[in-house]
Order: C-alpha cells, then structure tokens, then sequence
C-alpha cells in the first residue's frame, strides 16, 4: 500500500472518531435543549389557566420571587425563543460536521481512484 494511501486513511479515521463524538456530544446536547424547551412549554400552559391578576412565584436559584403572571409568561417566552436559537446552532454545526466527513470521504476516494489508475 502507498505511504501517501496509508497516511490519508489513518487521518480518515481519526477524524472520523472525532467528528462522531462531536455528533454524539451535539445530539445529547440537542435533547437536553428540546427537553428543557417542553418543560417550558408544559410551564406555560400551566400559566394560562391562572388569571391575570394573580401572582406567581418564581424560582430564583434557591429563592423564590413574587411576580405576576404576564411577567412569567414573558419571561418563559424570552427563555423559550433563547432555547430554539441554541438549538438550532446545534442543529447547524452537526450538519457542518456531517458535511465535512462526508466531503472528507470523498477526497479519500478520489485518492484512491487516482492511485488505481496510476498503477494500471
């Protein structure tokens, strides 16, 4: 086998490894976002089912803060909307990983087409 041949695959594979834990990493990150975000939503309906004029608590790391309704509500919205960016960024750079794998794939292949030919 071609020392330039050897050198390509061993590089293709490690990269490879790594971008497949990226992916991995991205996608536990892509749940735990999509999990948060229902969690949010499940919130939300909670809150319109209460009037308007009342008053809410809500948690403030350890401690717990009086607040009206329409607030929470924005602010559940404000940290919903946050949440969809976050998660489409992820959803971006996975397809960025994949897309370069796969381009990275293709140029191994050219390689190796190319030696073949070469050797006839």
């Amino acid at each position: 086998m071609d020392l330039e041949l050897k050198k390509a695959f061993t590089e293709m594979q490690v990269n490879k490894i790594e971008t497949t834990k990226k992916v991995r990493i991205l996608d536990s990150q892509i749940d735990i976002l999509k999990k948060s975000k229902q969690r949010l939503e499940l919130t939300s309906r909670e809150l319109n089912g209460l009037s308007k004029n009342g008053n809410v608590y809500a948690a403030v790391g350890r401690m717990f803060v009086m607040s009206s309704v329409p607030e929470i509500k924005d602010d559940l919205k404000l940290k919903q909307d946050k949440l969809e960016g976050v998660i489409d960024s992820c959803d971006k750079s996975k397809e960025v990983l994949q897309k370069n794998m796969k381009e990275q794939e293709n140029a191994l292949r050219e390689l190796v087409d190319a030696k073949k030919k070469e050797s006839k």
